[in-house]
């Protein structure tokens, strides 16, 4: 089966309150966290949000260079995964728009993160970037 007959084949078809809603077999449920795991996931996701805030904004202030961010991103996973758009956007001169077209001329995705870059973009990426 192809297409449409596939997925109508795996999901089980259902009548709700006069809505017909199709159930996908087979998806994993999330995994089952006691209160005190959850407050420490939302703990440790809030922290991680503040760390990367924080790299954002000596990116703006020019207290963390590129270079060195791109160093930091091999040995630190935090940095690593940070998104190469959301970096450029937060240089000095550097917004939506010039970010998109530098990274358009160096072949980078908009979904590459920092740990994703080869070398020649690494090296092309500082080149531009002065």
């Amino acid at each position: 089966m192809f297409g449409r007959a596939a997925r109508l084949a795996s999901a089980r078809l259902f009548w709700h309150a006069g809505n017909i809603s199709a159930k996908i077999l087979g998806m994993p449920n999330p995994p089952q966290l006691s209160p005190e795991q959850r407050m420490a996931a939302l703990e440790k996701a809030a922290a991680v949000r503040t760390q990367r805030a924080e790299i954002k904004a000596g990116l703006k202030k020019g207290t963390i260079s590129l270079p060195t961010l791109l160093e930091r991103a091999a040995s630190e996973g935090l940095v690593g995964k940070m998104k190469v758009s959301a970096v450029l956007e937060n240089l000095p001169g550097y917004g939506k728009v010039k970010t998109q077209k530098v990274m358009e001329q160096i072949g980078i995705s908009d979904t590459r993160r920092l740990a994703g870059l080869g070398s020649n973009q690494k090296s092309e990426l500082l080149s531009l970037m002065g």
